[in-house]
């Protein structure tokens, strides 16, 4: 082959080569454009706006101009907690299009959002209304406008955030006003209680989940939140008796015994072991040295449990589902996917029919023979558990305790309720609740009698390692549900995106494919001689026989 013809050769294959891929490329650029121009727009997921606490600003309280320390000092016992307060609103719009900027200038009719443990006349609780549209006005000299957003807030000096203290310890605990709390509550034979521990078995769950994540909000007596066994997943909690302060104390003993239930340490002294040891209990006290709330009180912790993040709600045995106010904080809570759990009702009480049927659990204590700890409403069970000779913690330094009442029986279905949250994070308030009627178990003790024993004895290690066909196609624990409409990428999503990867592969095998066929056909075009001629024959053009 000449040399010039090896060059004519390769310079046709480097314009092919060159060429030929930017084609490609154009086309898989165009295939690509319309499959993501077939892919479906989904709606933005619809949430409920977030329920706060917070209140509106007057042109004067007390005769003098509304500030930031003093509505701090009303709602929070503290004038210390207004930089709580401004940072929770600082830059965020304001109806007639103002902001807080300045921590000494409030406008009347301005909304601030408060902390969630805020109490008083005026406190408001629900969706933050929209600010209206701001006014086309200019703004006077010298006011104020809220930063642009990015820019780093500067909190400035109101006074001193009080840090967190720590649970109360080595002290007894005390009531509102100081007042001394009494003895615990009622104790028995700390060997015969053993049986709710060995019927639930919570640690042959504690593979799969161990409520990590999970926050139980305890609405009872409060929390003695110095014992050794629930140190560090007590939160300070609320005291809504008192309108502010903590909830982490404990006069009556039964909210402590709720907390040990469902999330004191293993190996502990005491041996007392709750079944979420990871999950957080927020104590809200309802009731201080009296066992008896007020409806009023009821409801608002529940309000509180709700605006503090809570996953689960316990009701204890001061609070009745079936008073109108709390029947409707308890469907508030579920419509924020909240998981309710509360006694079941007894045969006396007339049942509240706007009551959520999803998404609430009502629940009957048993003991170790099966018998009712209470006598319970026909119908008015959903699923059963220990609730007689119950052994937990007891409150200061009282030792063990050993009680019977329904309210441990929903401290243990609290504490199933989040290690499934924690196990199965994408199955909603109702899900979980129907996993766990569904998980529950019949023996030969409770008969099959729905009336009273409503789905069974519940069951915290086949809640978690089950699989059901109804909970959104979660089929292990801590990974995504199919149906999980909150989750970015549906299904049909990624149907999309795999035919758009199966395409690319064909096209880039096509492309390969077709070059190799167009650099074949070149070659044919133009086909080498198989000899070349004579190098020293003559060529005598003047011959007339050589020309034939």
């Amino acid at each position: 082959m000449s040399p010039h013809r090896d060059g004519h050769d390769e310079g046709a294959r480097e314009m092919l080569v060159s060429r030929y891929p930017s084609r490609v490329g154009r086309y898989v650029v165009v295939v690509l454009g319309v499959l993501l121009a077939a892919l479906p727009v989904l709606p933005a997921r619809a949430q409920a706006a977030p329920y706060v606490k917070y209140y509106t600003v007057e042109s004067a309280y007390a005769g003098k101009p509304e500030g930031l320390r003093d509505i701090a000092e009303r709602f929070l016992g503290s004038r210390d907690r207004a930089e709580e307060i401004f940072n929770l609103n600082v830059g965020r719009a304001q109806p007639g299009g103002g902001a807080l900027t300045d921590p000494s200038q409030l406008r009347a009719g301005w909304r601030l959002v408060l902390p969630w443990d805020a109490v008083g006349s005026g406190v408001e609780y629900g969706s933050l209304p929209s600010p209206a549209p701001p006014s086309t006005r200019s703004p006077s000299p010298g006011a104020s406008a809220a930063p642009p957003a990015g820019t780093p807030l500067i909190r400035p000096t109101i006074g001193a955030s009080p840090s967190p203290s720590p649970s109360p310890s080595g002290t007894k605990n005390s009531g509102a006003g100081g007042a001394k709390c009494g003895s615990a509550a009622s104790r028995g034979d700390k060997d015969r209680a053993d049986w709710a521990e060995r019927r639930m078995s919570p640690e042959r769950a504690w593979s799969r989940s161990r409520g990590e994540g999970q926050m139980i909000a305890i609405v009872d007596s409060g929390v003695d939140g110095s014992l050794a066994e629930l140190r560090g997943r007590v939160t300070q909690g609320m005291d809504v008796v008192a309108g502010s302060g903590r909830g982490d104390v404990d006069c009556l003993g039964t909210g402590t015994a709720m907390a040990g239930i469902a999330i004191a340490q293993s190996g502990s002294k005491r041996k007392v072991t709750g079944v979420a040891p990871e999950a957080t209990v927020m104590p809200i006290r309802v009731v201080t040295t009296k066992a008896e709330a007020q409806p009023a009180d009821q409801a608002a912790g529940i309000e509180v449990a709700v605006a503090a993040g809570a996953t689960v709600i316990a009701l204890g045995s001061y609070v009745d589902p079936n008073v109108p106010a709390v029947a409707e904080a308890i469907a508030t809570a579920v419509k924020h996917d909240i998981v309710v759990v509360s006694a079941a009702d007894l045969e006396s009480s007339d049942p509240e029919s706007g009551l959520p049927e999803q998404g609430m659990l009502r629940v009957g204590g048993i003991g170790g023979d099966g018998k009712m700890a209470d006598s319970y409403r026909a119908g008015g069970v959903d699923v059963v558990a220990p609730g007689v000779d119950v052994a937990s913690l007891g409150i200061g330094g009282a030792g063990d305790f050993v009680g019977s009442g329904t309210q441990y029986a929903v401290a243990y279905t609290a504490g199933q309720a989040a290690l499934v949250r924690s196990a199965y994070p994408n199955l909603s308030a109702a899900q979980v609740t129907e996993r766990i009627r569904s998980t529950a178990s019949r023996t030969a003790d409770t008969p099959e009698d729905p009336a009273s024993y409503g789905d069974g004895v519940i069951d915290p290690f086949t809640s978690v390692s089950a699989a059901m066909e109804n909970d959104g196609g979660a089929a292990a624990p801590n990974g995504p549900s199919a149906d999980d409409s909150g989750s970015s990428t549906s299904g049909g999503q990624v149907a999309i995106f795999v035919l758009i990867g199966l395409v690319l592969v064909a096209v880039t095998a096509l492309s390969v494919f077709r070059l190799r066929t167009v650099l074949r056909s070149d070659d044919r075009k133009d086909p080498e001689p198989e000899f070349d001629p004579p190098a020293n024959r003559p060529t005598d053009h003047s011959d007339p026989q050589r020309l034939r």
